[in-house]
Parts: structure tokens; C-alpha cells; sequence
């Protein structure tokens, strides 16, 4: 049986979300939560890439590494507290197991993504989202593609692209790194957006 790259069968991967797709009420519900998690996600990712950027200009490689270990977890706390969601990112591959790893709801979209572009769907326009039941309540979740810019490649590229100093700092800082071997215009991950809803109707 064909496998997405997290192990989970393709087969069940699609038949969950067809079976999760919205209908009546339900629809309605997305339309209204959908465009403000786009901006939120959206605006986690401009922030992010700005101060990638900003930091490269002023401190060279090394900086960028305290930007993704730093400001990235800040700017998705303060996106969190600011609207009352759990807003954070979830990766392909992660450098650290303690953040970023997708449950099984994400894993599936992820994959969905993957499948998506490559069928040729341009990763920049994509999100997904859903009204989903879960033991303590109903919840809007919603992801939107990290996709991988020429900039990332200095922490995440293959082992030519990654300066020594950069290798020197991931191999200190994270010893269980996987999240290297990227190309650019590749699926990084995704800003991951779970809202409450209340209890189940």
C-alpha cells in the first residue's frame, strides 16, 4: 500500500478528509473562521521571513539560527494570546521533537499538501480547513503551506549549502536534527491553527 512520507497509507489519508468535508451548517461555520486564520497564518509567516531576512543583513547565518529558535515559538505565542487560538508550526521534517511535530490531523493535511503540488498546485495558494469533533469539543482547524524560500537554505538546505558555523550551532543546539535537505519551492510545513468551538451540538 502506498505511503505519505509520515507512514500514513495515502488511501486513508483521502478517505478521512472526504469523510471530514463541511456540509450545511458546517459550511457556513468555514466561510466566517476561514479568512481570519488566513490572516493570522499569513502574518506569521511575513513576520517571520522579515526577521529572517533582517537578521541575515545584520548578523550573517548564525542569527538566523536564533530566529528560528527564538522569534518563530514568540510571534506564534503572541499570535496565540492575541486571538485565544493555539497558533503554531508544524514540520515535514523537525529539527526539534519537542516542537513542531504534527498530530495526526496535521500529518494528514500535510500530506494532503504534498499530494496537491505534486499534481502541479502552486504551495502558496493552498490551505485546508475543517470543523472537527474531538473528546473535549468541536474545533475549527486550519493549516496554510511554509513553503521553503532560498533564504531557509543556510539552515536548511543539503550539507553544501549550510555554513560550517551554521552546522556547528544545529549540531550543538539540536543533536536530533532532521529538518535539513530541503530545496527551495519544497513543503517545509505548515502554520497550524486549532480554534475552540465549544461542546459538541
Amino acid at each position: 500500500m502506498k505511503r505519505s512520507r509520515w507512514g500514513v497509507p495515502l488511501a486513508l489519508v483521502s478517505a478521512a478528509l472526504l469523510a471530514a468535508s463541511p456540509v450545511g451548517g458546517e459550511a457556513a461555520e468555514l466561510a466566517e473562521y476561514d479568512k481570519a486564520a488566513s490572516e493570522v497564518a499569513t502574518t506569521l509567516i511575513r513576520q517571520f521571513g522579515e526577521a529572517m531576512r533582517r537578521e541575515m543583513a545584520k548578523g550573517g547565518p548564525t542569527e538566523v539560527v536564533k530566529v528560528c529558535a527564538d522569534l518563530a515559538p514568540e510571534l506564534a505565542g503572541r499570535l496565540s494570546r492575541e486571538y485565544g487560538w493555539r497558533v503554531t508550526r508544524v514540520g515535514t521534517r523537525v529539527r526539534n521533537p519537542l516542537l513542531g511535530m504534527p498530530d495526526a490531523w496535521e500529518q494528514q493535511v500535510l500530506a494532503t499538501f504534498a499530494e496537491r503540488a505534486a499534481k502541479g498546485e502552486n504551495l502558496m495558494g493552498m490551505t485546508h480547513s475543517e470543523i472537527v469533533t474531538e473528546p473535549n469539543g468541536r474545533y475549527y482547524r486550519f493549516m496554510k503551506p511554509i513553503v521553503v524560500q532560498p533564504h531557509c537554505l543556510v539552515c536548511h538546505g543539503s550539507t553544501e549549502q549550510i555554513p560550517e558555523e551554521v552546522k556547528a550551532m544545529l549540531d550543538t543546539h539540536y543533536p536530533f536534527d532532521r529538518a535539513t535537505g530541503y530545496q527551495a519551492g519544497e513543503l517545509r510545513g505548515a502554520v497550524s491553527i486549532k480554534r475552540p468551538l465549544g461542546a459538541e451540538r
